[in-house]
């Protein structure tokens, strides 16, 4: 079976970024823990599928995305002064989760669930950075297809949850969610949310 619309499909990989000599690994997708999505329905980048389009298992893939086909470029304009006052749980600012170098699910006014990483931490104000973590970037993805089926409700379920319950690795969560204004970003959730692997695309 190939990788078409709506096909369960599995793959490992080794996502690089830089170029040559200097290339970096961000991220890697195991047979023990692969990347699991259901083709074709938005869950993944488009560049990133039509790479794939047509594999069968065991076929092997190395591609490049440039920053238009991922993440764009970064863009300063993402880098926002938030209250402190929002990041209080009863009263009190929450330091365990809210600081430098932590990534945070937020939700701006409208709905759209982005990740912002906290630059700093000031008397009165949170620098948090809503660029994707890899945008500017060019992406090198090298792996193997490991499986190619119908996917089941159980398969169908399981990933409609992770999906809703947050993304890390190389989501994708749209300029509009991520330009929001000062006021916007209000809402706030805790926790680091589940991981969709490379190439995935929050909607």
């Amino acid at each position: 079976m190939r990788i078409s619309k709506n096909k369960f499909v599995a793959v490992t990989y080794d996502l690089n970024v830089g170029e040559d000599n200097e290339r970096e690994l961000m991220e890697r997708a195991t047979r023990e823990n692969p990347l699991k999505f259901i083709f074709g329905t938005g869950m993944m980048l488009k560049d990133f599928e039509d790479n794939l389009s047509g594999l069968a298992g065991g076929d092997t893939f190395d591609f490049s995305l440039t920053p238009e086909q991922a993440y764009g470029e970064r863009n300063e304009d993402h880098v926002m002064e938030l209250p402190k006052h929002i990041f209080e749980i009863d009263g009190k600012f929450d330091s365990e989760h809210i600081k430098e170098g932590e990534t945070v699910p937020m939700m701006s006014s409208d709905g759209n669930r982005m990740n912002g990483s906290v630059l700093e931490v000031k008397d009165d104000i949170v620098v948090m950075d809503f660029n994707h973590p890899l945008a500017g970037e060019t992406l090198h993805f090298s792996g193997e297809v490991i499986d190619v089926h119908d996917p089941t409700e159980e398969e169908i379920t399981e990933l409609n949850r992770l999906m809703s319950g947050g993304c890390g690795g190389c989501c994708d969560c749209g300029d509009d969610a991520c330009g929001c204004g000062d006021d916007a970003c209000g809402g706030h959730e805790h926790g680091n949310g589940d991981s969709c692997g490379g190439g995935c695309h929050c909607g």
